[in-house]
């Protein structure tokens, strides 16, 4: 009983502490510059949506957020279609030396590339655009999604599958029809954390992006300058960037924990 009640408070220990940075960012959010510099200023104060509403009518943060979206939705779903069929083929054929492949592709640091792609991508006309910022978001994806994917597929039983070519269907069509449905819950992992990661990353949206395709991770970095940091500001705009995560992660918090415990368990 009483190691139950310590448990208990040691986890909502824990769980404060992570939580005060977001609580923080959210009542600075409400606050004016000089109430968030003011250490006597704490969580009782007169709130304020000046914040709120001068970011939104200078637009940037509004178009940025729309970027990213674009960029997150458009990439994910581009590597969910490539990373999921590879990683089922993977784990049922056993391809030799693949597994090591994929681990090279994750830890290969994206920011070795930054030159060479560059380079590349300049010369092909495609730096400022879109189109750079989804396939530099794919090169970590992909990995990423059939990392997880191996995994989950593994986990499922063959015989199913096997049951199906029996009864006359291609290897594709076991794929489809049996595989995929029951990878749901590690789908819908695997893809929620690309859609995070894409949504969050700061150094290809530096290096490729213009004033037009500008992601939110840079915005934010824009509030910050040599003269002074608008604190209201950055943190309403972190408050409203944070929000789609948030939303998506409770929405899909089912198959997140499905996935996730189905991850650890199984392969």
């Amino acid at each position: 009983m009483y190691g139950s009640w310590l448990r208990g408070i040691a986890i909502g220990i824990v769980t404060l502490i992570f939580a005060l940075p977001v609580i923080w960012m959210f009542a600075a959010a409400f606050k004016t510059n000089v109430q968030v510099t003011d250490p006597t200023v704490g969580l009782w104060f007169t709130p304020t949506l000046d914040n709120f509403r001068s970011i939104v009518e200078a637009g940037q943060i509004v178009r940025s957020m729309g970027n990213s979206l674009l960029v997150g939705v458009v990439s994910t779903l581009l590597s969910a279609v490539i990373a999921v069929p590879a990683a089922w083929a993977v784990g049922r054929f056993r391809m030799f030396r693949t597994g090591s492949l994929i681990l090279v592709a994750r830890i290969v640091p994206a920011i070795s590339l930054l030159v060479p792609w560059y380079y590349l991508f300049a010369q092909a006309g495609l730096v400022g655009s879109y189109t750079v910022l989804i396939l530099s978001h794919m090169f970590v994806s992909v990995p990423l999604i059939m990392w997880i994917m191996i995994s989950f597929f593994a986990g499922l039983p063959v015989e199913l599958e096997e049951a199906a070519r029996t009864d006359g269907l291609s290897a594709f069509g076991a794929f489809w029809r049996i595989a995929l449905p029951l990878a749901a819950p590690g789908t819908a992992t695997a893809s929620l954390l690309a859609f995070v990661f894409s949504w969050n990353n700061f150094m290809f949206a530096l290096v490729f992006a213009d004033d037009d395709t500008q992601t939110v991770p840079v915005t934010l970095f824009n509030f910050i300058s040599y003269a002074s940091t608008d604190w209201g500001g950055l943190m309403a705009a972190a408050t409203l960037i944070t929000v789609p995560v948030v939303l998506a992660a409770v929405l899909g918090q089912k198959y997140l924990v499905a996935g996730l415990t189905s991850g650890a368990t199984k392969g």
